[in-house]
Parts: C-alpha cells; structure tokens; sequence
C-alpha cells in the first residue's frame, strides 16, 4: 500500500468494465492509503490488456438503527427520505451519490456499484417512525440517494414492503426512478393515486439506446422508461419525467425530443437537474468521458466548468442543480421552451397528507 493521493485515473487498476459504470476504484477521500499493482509483473502486456476481471456484486446487511434521512436543502423539494440500498448496481457513470459510498470506507468507483448495502429493516422501522405521536404526516421521498428500484429490490423487495406500510397510514409518498421495475408496484401505487398519496418521476437522461447503455450500465433504457411512464400514467398513477442530469455538450440538445417522448407517453410534468461532479466524480466521469467519447471529452468538460465558475462543481445551494452563466441559462431556457410546448407544469400536484392514520388512533390525534 502507498500513501499517494494522486487522482488521476491513468494510475488505478482497471477491472473488467463490461456492465459497470466505471472500471476503476479512486481513493477514498478519507484514507490517506491505496493498494498499488505491481507493474512490473504487467511490464510486458500492452496497456490495454491490463484488465483484472471485474468483481461481482455483493450485498451486506446494512444495520441502520433509523430510516428517515432528513433533508434541509432549499434545491430539493422534500424534507423527508428513505433509502432502501446504499451504493447502486444501475452504475451510473455521473452518480452524485458515489461520493457517500467513502462514509462507508469503500471507493466511489466499483466499489459503489458491486458493494451495495441493504436495509432489511427498513419497513419496520418506517413504521415506528411514522407511529411516533411526534410524527406530522408530510410526503417521503424513495429515494434520495440512489435508485429505490434499482436491480437489488427485484430480490429483496424492500421499496415494496416500505410502500405497503406508508399505503397502510395512509403517509403520502413521492418516488424518483429510472428502473421499470417500479411499474411492478403499480398496484400500490394506484391505490395511493385514488386518494392523492403519490407522485412519480421517471429520471431520463438520453433517447439513445446505446449512450444510455454507456452511461447507466444496468438501469432501463429509454423506451423502457417511456413505457413505464405509459402504464403508470394508464394507472391513474400522477408521473412526470426528470431530464437529469444534463450533460452539457453530450445530452443537452436532446431536452426538446426527451420531453416531447415523455409527454406523449402520459408524462404530466418536466423538471431538470445540470450535471455536477463533487469529490472523486470528477476522476470517474473524466475517465468514463476518455474511454467512451474521446473526441468530445474536453469539450464537455469546458462547458461544465463554464457553467460551474471555472470549476467542475460549486456546492453552493440554490445554483449547484442548474449552474451559472451564459450557457446555463441557454440550458434553462431551452428546457422551458421545450416545457411550454409539451404543456408540461414544472411540477406535479401537491400531495395529501391530510388522510394519514396513526396506528392505534385516529384523524382527530391530528388536530
């Protein structure tokens, strides 16, 4: 092991990269160590033949002791969250959440899609909580981190059990995924739609089949994420679509043709996130940009840092989701226009909290 911070992505071993996000596992800002390859026992191969196989995905059993995560953010619209998993097998190349996968002493890279952590116990203790006296119903959002549907939860089923106790006390409920799988739930979800206890949003970044397969390795692909949008939409289920995040110089012109798709396919809303690349995303998306997109990878990068300040992320509130600048507002008001003609809102109806139903008690423990 050596103590070498350097974040460059040419000195990380590369694992296998077939169905994964990234190939590489960058440093964890909060250890100073790193495994080294010994190079010399790899001095005679070609650099591209220097691939180790890729890990296959591992689940542990995460021992939360709570289930709500509490936001206070002004850029997001919830205060309430439930994360099922940590870490996500979707291997997004431009995940904002990989970064929080170091908490947990793993890499932001592989690591975030191979190791994911699983809340069993997350049903049980989203019913203590919300059977708390000190609970005031308002909605929760699944998720916000990583994907509540993403391919662990065909399995371990934990989205649904949570969703069974919220549909139960009758707690409001908001969902944000980019997996089909949750039309698998529209059961629930329907019954939640006949009493405004639910919105849906169906994350879109690209219409192209094979960009997307790049970019979000194991999540849906577009068209079947435009089908889920149908069947939620036939459900009576209220859904809109988020284009996020917007790549500047890769995704952005496919705005108009992403909210046309959607609002034909039963969408209600159109909302937008600009990509932001915190911590050791910087090293994985520059990487992914290298290996995926060469010729425009500094093109790209310039137009994020143009939006950013000079930077590759800000953290300041109110401008990291949209940017600043020239360009961002060329985004933003493409986005609007596009909006506008689809006869998208921003924003899907409010949701009912007024129906919630305390285990034990009734209505009137509200007033």
């Amino acid at each position: 092991m050596s103590s070498s911070s350097d974040p460059s992505s040419s000195h990380l071993p590369r694992h296998a990269g077939k169905g994964r996000g990234t190939p590489i596992n960058p440093p964890n800002r909060f250890t100073p160590l790193r495994v080294d390859i010994d190079e010399a026992a790899e001095a005679d191969l070609a650099p591209e033949d220097v691939i180790r196989p890729g890990p296959q995905t591992q689940f542990y059993d995460d021992d939360s002791q709570s289930i709500l995560s509490r936001n206070d953010s002004p850029d997001v619209p919830y205060t309430y969250g439930v994360n099922p998993y940590r870490g996500c097998e979707h291997g997004c190349a431009y995940c904002f959440a990989r970064p929080y996968h170091e908490y947990l002493g793993f890499s932001s890279g592989l690591d975030f899609e191979t190791k994911i952590m699983v809340k069993r116990r997350a049903p049980e203790l989203l019913r203590a909580e919300l059977s708390k006296r000190s609970w005031q119903p308002e909605p929760i959002a699944f998720s916000g981190a990583t994907d509540c549907y993403q391919p662990a939860e065909r399995h371990f089923k934990i989205t649904r059990q949570c969703l069974e106790v919220a549909l139960e006390l009758r707690n409001p409920v908001s969902l944000i995924t980019k997996n089909r799988l949750i039309t698998r739930d529209v059961d629930l979800l329907a019954d939640f739609a006949k009493w405004n206890g639910v919105g849906v949003l169906l994350t879109m970044t690209t219409l192209d089949a094979e960009l997307s397969g790049q970019l979000e390795p194991r999540a849906s692909r577009p068209q079947a994420r435009l089908e889920a949008i149908r069947r939620l939409s036939a459900a009576g289920v209220p859904v809109g679509v988020m284009i996020a995040p917007i790549i500047p110089g890769l995704t952005d012109h496919e705005m108009p043709a992403i909210i046309n798709a959607a609002a034909e396919a039963g969408a209600k809303s159109a909302s937008m996130i600009v990509l932001r690349l915190p911590f050791q995303l910087k090293t994985l998306f520059t990487d992914w940009l290298e290996t995926h997109v060469p010729t425009k990878a500094d093109r790209i990068l310039s137009r994020v840092r143009e939006i950013r300040g000079g930077e590759l992320n800000v953290t300041e509130w109110r401008t990291r989701m949209r940017g600043e600048g020239i360009h961002a507002d060329n985004i933003r008001n493409l986005f609007v226009a596009a909006r506008r003609r689809a006869g998208l809102p921003p924003d899907l109806p409010e949701l009912n909290a007024a129906d919630f139903r305390r285990p034990g008690g009734t209505q009137l423990d509200l007033l």
